[in-house]
């Protein structure tokens, strides 16, 4: 990979964009994903990819096809038509070494990188098998994306953590790793004491969201089934992070910093003999984030 340019400054004004997400994973992205699609002044969403992921007895083909599932029926709750905009992902992890997953997804975040002078921004908030790949696929094939494609990661850990392991990152750690080197721009998103502030709890959400259509309702489900008993119990929506830095780049403050280099052995960070600038996110203002969540949902019902 040739040494990238200068990171350019946060996003701003209106981006194209496509969203990659393990959608039926947790409960998280869903609320990124209805984030993205009630926010058009800020973005416009040319595609929303989905990511394999493994829970026990699972495998990475029933993950990425219970996400696909998933982002058909939030496009169905909010009565959006999904033609031409969803697109499945890859069927595997890279696994032991950097390798091309093909899927729809790789083929279409590709031509969208291309066909336009703008930049698109790939906003990442599962394991980044299909973002590498397509990273993979554009070096192997002498495609250049300098310029046309932002990548904006949820996933891992700080930095200075003694540790980067967290589920995106270790779902697929060798196209983890490939996001530091071949990415020709990188916003990294990590989890624990960035993303993690992205806390609310049962009675905020049945207050802002209760009888607010069918896509208000359906969040709510989701998050009061996460558990039995929400006593005191608050919970990380983390992927509303990612999208919050779309919406607003003030609300999730970063820095250039020289990218560390991804050791997928110990699931450490360590240091690049020749680093790349990447953009570390430090912090997420979580009120604000809630509060245009909760505004748009509103707002949605009312004209829907």
């Amino acid at each position: 990979m040739a040494k990238r340019q200068p990171e350019p400054p946060p996003p701003s004004g209106r981006v194209r964009m496509v969203l990659d997400t393990d959608t039926r994973n947790e409960i998280d992205d869903q609320f990124a994903l209805v984030h993205v699609l009630l926010s058009p002044a800020q973005m416009e969403v040319q595609g929303v990819y989905a990511v394999p992921f493994v829970h026990a007895g699972g495998n990475p083909r029933q993950g990425m096809e219970e996400s696909h599932a998933e982002i058909l029926r939030l496009f169905g709750h909010l009565e959006m038509d999904p033609t031409g905009l969803v697109f499945r992902g890859a069927e595997e992890f890279m696994g032991a070494e950097p390798r091309v997953i093909e899927s729809a997804a790789v083929d279409h975040m590709l031509a969208l990188a291309l066909a336009e002078p703008e930049p698109l921004y790939v906003v990442a908030i599962g394991a980044p098998t299909n973002v590498a790949s397509a990273l993979l696929k554009a070096r192997q094939t002498g495609l250049d994306l300098t310029d046309r494609l932002r990548v904006v990661w949820l996933g891992g850990q700080p930095y200075h953590a003694a540790s980067a392991r967290e589920y995106n990152l270790f779902q697929d750690p060798v196209a983890s790793r490939l996001l530091l080197t071949d990415s020709p721009s990188l916003t990294h998103i990590p989890c624990h004491g960035v993303s993690s502030h992205m806390l609310t709890s049962l009675g905020e959400l049945e207050s802002h969201l209760a009888g607010r259509g069918a896509i208000g309702d359906y969040l709510l489900t989701l998050f009061r089934h996460y558990r039995a008993d929400h006593f005191g119990y608050a919970k990380e929506i983390w992927d509303l992070a990612a999208t919050a830095y779309i919406v607003n780049p003030a609300w999730v403050p970063t820095r250039v910093v020289p990218s560390p280099r991804l050791d997928v052995d110990t699931l450490t960070w360590v240091t690049d003999p020749d680093p790349q600038p990447v953009r570390e996110a430090t912090m997420v203002f979580r009120n604000p984030v809630f509060q245009d969540l909760f505004t748009k949902i509103a707002a949605h019902v009312q004209t829907g």
